[in-house]
């Protein structure tokens, strides 16, 4: 994944970069938003229907929201999960994915 190549604004990147820092650059996929400079969703593998994504925009400075995609999609969590620091962030999204 080229970070750099993608049209996100700073925040998203610096939360991508992470994300291949820990867990490489091929373990993630993007489901693209090309409308979303402030957002983006990833899953893991071939999963798609597994996903979260992950927005700045409505937020504090330098602060996340995730939003976690489950197959069943009952069992979504939209919403909850804001104004996170980077490792908050984190700490749900490995949770999520079992990484």
């Amino acid at each position: 994944m080229n970070v750099w190549a993608i049209n996100k604004e700073l925040g998203i990147k610096l939360f991508l970069l992470e994300l291949v820092h820990r867990y490489g650059p091929d373990a993630f996929s993007l489901n693209e938003h090309p409308d979303q400079c402030q957002a983006v969703e990833v899953y893991l593998g071939d999963e798609p229907d597994l996903s979260a994504y992950i927005y700045t925009f409505a937020q504090s400075s330098e602060k996340y929201a995730i939003d976690l995609k489950f197959p069943l999609s009952e069992h979504n969590i939209i919403g909850k999960n804001e104004n996170l620091g980077l490792e908050q962030l984190f700490n749900l999204f490995s949770i999520h994915f079992d990484v």
